[in-house]
């Protein structure tokens, strides 16, 4: 049994919406400390040799844990309810895993490596304002990964299959943050819309829609369930 739980994070970290997502989803009750991973003396750096979050603290059976990133808080949050956050099939597991690792090399690597350091980076770090030609490399890349997301989100109930998996909560992390700043472009996309739309309505997702950026309001849709 899990108790005592603390979960380090920054809010508009995609790895640490997913973890927040997922403790949601199992209904693993945490206590929440909001870091600032790029300041020199944050508490994370203490917690975890990368000196990111997300980190989660807990005793589980009388045994104190410290989990480190993404993969090791899902996966424990999916041992811990019996597997929910992954398919039964063993086909549906490996593309829940797929999608998994696409949002976490390629995805961050061409997107969020570009808008969200020009848009979320920049402003924390005092880096000057937003390339115009960074931001349109990023928006067009982002365009690519969504045109190949947008066939699984028509074509299934949740985007590895039949059931809500752990790709549905690391996608809805990753284009959460995106859309807090308006960069998602939703009406192109008409099944992501669909699917989107159905994860912003589960419990777990209801906290980030409080989430808020210092001096950049959410766009309009963002806690707009119905949008």
């Amino acid at each position: 049994m899990a108790e005592a739980a603390t979960l380090h994070h920054f809010a508009f970290d995609p790895a640490s919406r997913a973890a927040r997502l997922a403790l949601g989803e199992v209904r693993l009750g945490f206590t929440e400390n909001a870091v600032r991973p790029w300041e020199p003396d944050s508490p994370i750096h203490a917690l975890t040799p990368s000196g990111l979050p997300p980190v989660l603290e807990l005793t589980y059976n009388g045994r104190p844990l410290v989990l480190r990133g993404q993969a090791a808080i899902l996966g424990f949050a999916d041992d811990t309810a019996s597997g929910v956050l992954l398919p039964g099939d063993a086909a549906d597991r490996a593309e829940a895993r797929r999608l998994v690792s696409w949002f976490e090399r390629p995805f961050n690597d061409d997107v969020n490596a570009v808008l969200l350091h020009e848009r979320m980076e920049k402003p924390l770090l005092r880096l000057g304002s937003p390339d115009a030609r960074q931001l349109r490399e990023g928006r067009e890349a982002l365009r690519r990964h969504l045109g190949l997301l947008e066939p699984l989100a028509g074509e299934r109930e949740w985007l590895a299959g039949r059931r809500l998996s752990q790709a549905d909560l690391v996608a809805a992390a990753h284009l959460s943050v995106l859309d807090y700043f308006g960069e998602a472009p939703w009406a192109a996309f008409p099944g992501l819309k669909g699917w989107y739309m159905k994860i912003k309505c589960r419990p777990c997702f209801r906290p980030l829609l409080g989430d808020r950026f210092p001096g950049v309001p959410p766009s309009a849709v963002y806690a707009d369930l119905d949008f």
